[in-house]
């Protein structure tokens, strides 16, 4: 018997020259449906880069920061720690900075040997002059808006929480940061 025809054979290609039906999965219990499936549920994208750096003047594990529409840079969570200067900062910022404008929020992992993932998403910076905290929420429907700071109410307007909020739509709410000096980081969503 010639090879192709041993091969076709083999194959399961005998006869109409149709492949016999595939073998199911050990546990199989459903009915074939001869297409790709989607699997699990999708999630809203947490980064607009992902992407590494090579940092070698750095030191820890772990960074957090901001960075701010003017370039400086305000390192979070380091208590105890010194903070790091900016021209160690200087390669995650160029590698952001090639796909994403500022401000953005960064968060770096070391992967050992000076190389460091680094993750970042584009944020809304505002100023609020006077206002003092560390966590503001500003929720405004069409009977009321109410303003907390740290948990507690305040009386009185913030005039650039209302204008993020605008964007949202009518009724919103506005969760905000505060970051350095007048500086908030605000993120507004529709109620």
């Amino acid at each position: 018997m010639p090879l192709h025809r041993r091969l076709a054979e083999q194959g399961g290609l005998e006869g109409g020259g149709e492949p016999a039906p595939a073998a199911q999965p050990p546990g199989f219990d459903g009915e074939a449906r001869g297409e790709p499936g989607i699997h699990g549920v999708p999630r809203a994208r947490r980064f607009d880069v992902v992407t590494t750096a090579r940092a070698d003047d750095l030191s820890g594990e772990q960074l957090h920061a901001v960075v701010l529409p003017d370039g400086a840079t305000v390192v979070e969570g380091r208590e105890g720690s010194e903070r790091p200067p900016d021209a160690a900062l200087a390669p995650f910022r160029e590698a952001v900075e090639a796909t994403l404008a500022r401000p953005y929020r960064i968060e770096a992992v070391s992967r050992g040997r000076g190389l460091w993932a680094v993750a970042a998403r584009r944020i809304e910076v505002v100023a609020a002059p006077g206002l003092a905290g560390r966590e503001a929420e500003l929720v405004s429907t069409r009977e009321a808006r109410t303003l907390h700071v740290d948990g507690q109410p305040r009386f009185g307007s913030v005039p650039a929480f209302e204008a993020a909020g605008s964007t949202a739509g009518e009724e919103y709410v506005v969760r905000a940061t505060h970051l350095a000096g007048d500086l908030w980081e605000a993120e507004a969503a529709a109620l």
